[in-house]
């Protein structure tokens, strides 16, 4: 990796091999605000033409119908290839995207391919239910696959959010049509030749390249698309839904938008909490979903939590994701950078008070400082909108009461933290959060790919990871039979 030579995939990917298209798109590096490359932009036509390649592939490889333990092998080979192709995937990740080189070597790649590995152990042990009817009958529930999975993933860990689509659809019988972020196009290209030489039939992933209103929208309303699962804002979920229902209903799963509390009560430890909490805002650059981006804290310790927190935001300092060290990530572009710092603007402009940060890095590349806002009201637009940047707002709280109320939020729920050494609150406390997922004395997932992941409210519908997962990649049918 000498130098960082490895060419970038150029084309769509459909039936196994590269489809090239004009350059449509440019790439750019958030790092040094530079064009990387282009690509080209997949019309409805070129949809179509994937849509069929995944059905044909799935028809002469019968994926759905061989034998099970057959696509749990094929999938830990594809595994396997991941990881002997770590440096590679992680140079791709981090050329183009907030993931710096180190992290993504160490922990993207090869939580993509444990995330494989963890759903081809569904493929031969989950299975449909005999279910008790009267003894002249026979009833069953069968499952089956839906047949070919539409799948839209973000820019802000996209190969993880590859695994996420790709593991759960192929392991339960499905070819797959999977639209990367034309931010970050080339891990996801990449994961697709290597499923190919890793035995996979070539076709059951498709990916085409190009934006959400073009692409974006003929996967999700093409006729033969039997599913999609979507990851990515509120407003775009919406837009999915409202192009699903105006062009034929199908079944979809969308982890969408968060304003995520983090509740922090007086018998606290505080050194643990203050660490918790910088990681729940800070790595990525605030740039994931469940970010922790509200911070509530009892009014007993506010000021002790603080003085921890500016001393520990002032330590990220900002690093090219291609540098040997990994460094505070840089925002994915100059225009989300200056979504960012509007809303901190106007959350000033209404009262706020900045404790640290509030402003740009001055250097080249989009990189935001860690930034900690005071004195907000609940209308106020940094506790309303999702910032999606290194920003956390910081209220006080008296009691579990006020504590709640300032939690719940009008639009989101997707995750939460609550911060106490008292068990029998943090278990009544965690009924009465309003998230799909909820970390006591912690803040972020594990790699206990187990527990499945998904808001409620505006947060979106269904769930990702988990058991959950998998069966959302199949369908049932009751069958009963008079014997």
């Amino acid at each position: 990796m000498s130098g960082f030579d490895i060419p970038l995939p150029c084309g769509h990917f459909i039936a196994g091999r590269y489809v090239p298209g004009a350059d449509a798109i440019e790439v750019i590096s958030p790092s040094t605000g530079q064009r990387i490359g282009a690509i080209p932009r997949a019309d409805a036509a070129l949809v179509d033409a994937a849509v069929q390649a995944a059905r044909a592939a799935r028809a002469s490889s019968n994926w759905g119908g061989i034998a099970p333990r057959e696509r749990l092998k094929a999938l830990h080979a594809w595994a396997d290839l991941i990881e002997a192709e770590a440096e590679t995937l992680a140079y791709l990740e981090a050329v183009c995207s907030s993931r710096p080189l180190a992290q993504a070597k160490v922990g993207d790649i090869l939580v993509t391919a444990e995330q494989i590995r963890f759903f081809a152990e569904f493929a031969d042990k989950e299975a449909g239910n005999l279910v008790p009817t009267a003894d002249s009958a026979f009833g069953f529930i069968a499952d089956e696959p839906y047949g070919v999975v539409g799948a839209i993933t973000p820019w802000n860990f996209p190969i993880n959010m590859a695994g996420w689509k790709l593991g759960p659809a192929l392991a339960a019988g499905n070819a797959v049509v999977i639209k990367p972020s034309e931010m970050t196009p080339y891990t996801t290209l990449y994961l697709a030749e290597l499923s190919v030489r890793a035995g996979i039939p070539a076709g059951l992933i498709n990916v085409v390249l190009g934006d959400g209103p073009v692409t974006g929208t003929a996967i999700t309303g093409h006729p033969q698309i039997d599913k999609v699962s979507f990851t990515g804002s509120t407003r775009a979920g919406a837009a999915i839904m409202e192009n699903i229902a105006r062009t034929g209903i199908k079944p979809m799963s969308l982890e969408l938008g968060g304003k995520s509390p983090m509740v922090v009560f007086g018998d606290a430890d505080l050194d643990l909490t203050a660490e918790c909490l910088e990681r729940g805002i800070l790595p990525n650059a605030g740039q994931f979903c469940v970010a922790g981006s509200r911070i509530l804290v009892e009014e007993s310790i506010a000021e002790a939590l603080s003085d921890r927190l500016k001393e520990r935001f002032a330590r990220h300092l900002p690093a090219d994701t291609l540098a040997p060290e990994a460094g505070f990530s840089p925002i994915i572009s100059a225009g989300q950078m200056g979504r960012i710092d509007s809303i901190v603007q106007a959350a000033v402009g209404q009262g706020a008070e900045i404790l640290c940060g509030g402003g740009a890095f001055e250097r080249e590349g989009s990189y935001y400082q860690p930034t900690l806002i005071a004195g907000v009201t609940q209308d106020n637009p940094a506790v309303t909108e999702e910032i999606f940047g290194p920003v956390a707002t910081f209220q006080t709280f008296n009691g579990e009461d006020e504590a709640m109320t300032l939690a719940a939020h009008p639009t989101y729920g997707l995750a939460a933290g609550l911060f106490t050494k008292d068990v029998s609150r943090a278990l009544r406390l965690s009924r009465r959060l309003e998230a799909g997922t909820v970390w006591v004395n912690r803040y972020g997932r594990s790699r206990d790919h187990i527990l499945p992941t998904g808001g409620w409210k505006a947060s979106g519908l269904g769930k990702d990871l988990g058991r959950e997962a998998y069966l959302a990649n199949r369908r049932t049918k009751s069958v009963l039979i008079d014997l």
